[in-house]
C-alpha cells in the first residue's frame, strides 16, 4: 500500500493560470482549448520551509483532463536552485531546467486525481517560485506572479531533510527482512534453536533506554548499522515495535511502562524525537523501516472502560486525559513525515475486537488518533493484528455461518456472538472497514503469526462431533486456549506461519514481531526497574476475572517479566509448531 494517493493522473496539459496563494505557494491551472481532447491540470508548488542557503518544497498536480498511466512535470527555475533531495518523484536537473517524473506507484492520474512528491534545495540570492510548468510536454502558462517565499528561517532549520527515495506499495515485497542478532543468538543457543535462528523478528523500543542501548544490548543505531550490513544491495524491511505510550497497557499490569498518566510530554520529547532523529539520518534512507505503533493501547479505551464489565480505572483515566489519542497521533505524524518510514498501527485481534459492538467503535477510534496532533491518514500505512498474541490464523474446521441443528457457531461457548473465527478473516473485515472511513484503498495489513501455530499432536484433523454447535466447535478449533481472552504465556502454542511477504489478499505480510521465547509477563511478582507489574493473568492458577470469561488463564508457570527469555515457552513453541519444523 502506498503511502501517497495513487489517484490517477491525466494524460495533457493546456493552458494555464498561475495563481497567487500565501505561503510561497504558486497554483498553476490547465484548462482545454477549443477542439482539444480535454486535457487541463493544475499544479501547487509549495515551499514549505526556508533559511539562508536552502529550502523545502512540496509539490502537488492534480488532472483536470484525460487520464494518464504515466507523467513527467517539467520547470525552469530562474535563479541558482539545485534539487539537491527528492522524494515521492525521480528528480534530475540539467542547469536551470528540472525533470520530475513518477515512481512505481504514482503515475496513473485519473481524471480529478492528484498526487504530490517534495523536495530539498540549494539557492543564494532570490528563490522564486517557477512561472511555467509542463506536464507530459504541455505547457501550463501562467497569468499572475506569485508572492515571493518567506525568507524568514525557521526556528530550527532543518538539517537533517527527509531521506530519498520512493516508497513501495508493500515493503515487504521484494524484500529481505532484518535478523536480529541478538534474539538470534539466544534462539540459537536453544537446543534445536537454529531451525528458526535465523528468522527475523521485531525489535521492541518499549523504554527509553532501549534507544541507545547499554553495555549488554544493542541501541536503535545499532541495530540500523547492523541492518545496512545484512541489506547488501537488495531491499531490506527493518521492524521496529514502538512501545512506550504514558500509563502503557492500562488493563494489563504485566506489561505496563516506564512513563506516568500524564507524562505525554516525556514521551514526545524523550522517546518519540529520538526515535525521529536516529530514523531521519539520511546514512539509513536504503532501510525500509516497518513502525508498528503502540500495541494494545487504543482499543483498550473501547473495551475496558466504565459501561463495560471489563472496565479499569486505569483506562478510565487513558480515555479521559486523551494522552493515548495524543500520543499515537503524535507518533504517526513524527515518524510518518520520513521518507522510508512504513507506520502500522495495532488494531488488537479477532478474540478482542471482534463483536459487533467493538469492531467499528475501535475503528472509528484509529481514524481519531491517525488524525489527532496535525497528523493526517496518510502517516498510516497499515494496521497490525495478533501482536504478541495468539489468535489462529485460519481456523479451517468451521465457519461463523456454519449451524448445527439450527444453532448458529456464533451461539457456541467459544466464538461467543463473535463476527469472526480467526485472524485473517477479522484483519480483512477490520481493513474493508478501515478503507471505508478514508484510510488508504491501498491499505495492507500485518498479522502477527510467532505464536498462533497450534500445531504438535492435540491438533486436530477435522471438525468436532455435530451432537451440539459446542462439540462442533471444541471439537475441530486449532487454538486450544481456554478462552480467547487469555494472553499470557500459552500452554500448547506453537510457532504459526513463517513470516511471508503477501501471503493473501490484503495482507502485506505474516510477521514474527513478537520474538519467539520472549515472556509476555511474570508468573509472580518479580521487582524490575523497567516498571513493569504482575498481572495475575500470568499466574497459571489464577481463575479469571471478566475479561476471561472467569476461566483459568492457561499460563506457563515459572515465566520472567515481559520481554525476558523464557526457555521453557521457547521449547514448547518449537515443539507444537506448524507447519512443522
Amino acid at each position: 500500500m502506498s503511502r501517497t494517493r495513487s489517484t490517477s493522473r491525466t494524460a495533457l496539459l493546456a493552458a494555464l493560470g498561475l495563481i497567487t496563494a500565501t505561503g510561497a505557494t504558486a497554483t498553476v491551472l490547465g484548462t482545454a482549448t477549443a477542439g482539444a481532447a480535454a486535457p487541463g491540470c493544475k499544479v501547487t508548488y509549495q515551499v514549505t520551509n526556508q533559511w539562508s542557503t536552502g529550502f523545502g518544497t512540496n509539490v502537488t498536480v492534480t488532472n483536470t483532463g484525460d487520464p494518464v498511466s504515466a507523467w513527467t512535470l517539467e520547470w525552469t527555475y530562474a535563479g541558482n536552485q539545485q534539487v539537491t533531495q527528492g522524494w515521492n518523484a525521480t528528480i534530475t536537473q540539467s542547469g536551470a531546467a528540472v525533470t520530475a517524473r513518477n515512481v512505481s506507484y504514482n503515475g496513473a492520474l485519473a481524471t480529478g486525481g492528484s498526487t504530490s512528491f517534495g523536495f530539498n534545495g540549494s539557492y543564494s540570492g532570490t528563490n522564486a517560485v517557477p512561472a511555467a510548468f509542463k506536464l507530459n510536454g504541455v505547457v501550463c502558462n501562467g497569468a499572475t506572479e506569485p508572492t515571493e517565499p518567506p525568507t524568514t528561517p525557521p526556528t530550527t532549520p532543518p538539517t537533517t531533510p527527509p531521506p530519498a527515495g520512493t516508497k513501495a506499495d508493500n515493503p515487504y515485497a521484494g524484500a529481505k527482512v532484518y535478523v536480529n542478532p541478538e534474539w538470534s543468538a539466544k534462539a540459537a543457543a536453544e537446543p534445536g534453536g537454529t531451525r528458526i535462528s535465523g528468522q527475523p523478528t521485531g525489535v521492541w523500543l518499549d523504554r527509553i533506554a532501549a534507544i541507545n542501548g547499554s553495555a549488554t544490548s544493542m541501541g536503535l543505531r545499532a541495530h540500523l548499522d547492523e541492518a545496512l550490513k545484512q541489506k547488501g544491495s537488495g531491499e531490506l524491511v527493518v521492524q521496529l515495535v514502538v512501545y512506550n505510550l504514558p500509563g502503557r497497557d492500562c488493563a494489563a499490569l504485566a506489561s505496563n511502562g516506564e512513563l506516568g498518566p500524564t507524562e505525554i510530554g516525556r514521551y514526545k520529547t524523550e522517546y518519540i524525537d529520538p526515535i525521529a532523529a536516529i530514523l531521519g539520518d539520511p546514512k539509513y534512507a536504503g532501510l525500509r523501516i516497518v513502525t508498528t505503533v503502540e500495541i494494545d493501547s487504543l482499543p483498550n479505551l473501547v473495551t475496558n472502560v466504565s459501561g463495560r464489565p471489563t472496565a479499569t480505572p486505569n483506562c478510565d483515566v487513558m480515555k479521559a486525559n486523551g494522552n493515548y489519542i495524543t500520543g499515537v497521533g503524535y507518533a504517526l505524524k513524527k515518524l510518518g513525515s520520513i521518507g522510508n518510514v512504513y507506520n502500522y498501527v495495532d488494531a488488537g485481534h479477532h478474540g478482542w475486537l471482534g463483536w459487533d459492538d467493538n469492531f467499528g467503535a475501535s475503528a472509528e477510534l484509529f481514524k481519531q488518533a491517525a488524525t489527532a496532533e496535525g497528523s493526517t491518514v496518510s502517516n498510516v500505512h497499515g494496521f497490525i493484528v495478533n501482536t504478541a498474541n495468539y489468535s489462529a490464523l485460519k481456523e479451517n474446521n468451521f465457519k461463523i455461518e456454519d449451524s448445527v441443528n439450527g444453532v448458529s457457531v456464533r451461539q457456541s461457548k467459544w466464538v461467543d456472538w463473535n463476527r469472526y473465527t480467526d485472524e485473517l478473516s477479522y484483519a480483512q473485515a477490520m481493513r474493508t472497514k478501515l478503507v471505508s472511513l478514508g484510510f488508504d484503498s491501498n491499505l495492507g495489513m500485518l498479522i502477527d503469526t510467532s505464536r498462533n501455530g497450534w500445531g504438535g499432536t492435540q491438533r486436530p484433523t477435522g471438525p468436532g462431533a455435530l451432537t451440539s454447535v459446542d462439540t462442533y466447535v471444541n471439537g475441530g478449533k486449532y487454538d486450544r486456549r481456554i478462552h480467547l481472552g487469555n494472553w499470557c504465556n500459552q500452554s500448547g502454542a506453537g510457532l504459526g506461519e513463517r513470516p511471508t511477504a503477501a501471503p493473501a489478499a490484503g495482507i502485506d505480510a505474516y510477521v514474527w514481531m513478537k520474538p519467539p521465547g520472549e515472556s509476555d509477563g511474570a508468573s509472580k511478582e518479580i521487582p524490575n526497574n523497567e516498571g513493569k507489574g504482575f498481572d495475575r493473568m500470568c499466574d497459571p492458577t489464577y481463575t479469571g476475572n471478566a475479561r476471561n470469561g472467569n476461566s483459568m488463564s492457561g499460563a506457563l508457570p515459572d515465566a520472567p517479566i515481559s520481554g525476558q527469555w523464557f526457555s521453557a515457552q521457547f521449547q514448547e513453541l518449537m515443539k507444537n509448531a506448524y507447519p512443522a519444523l
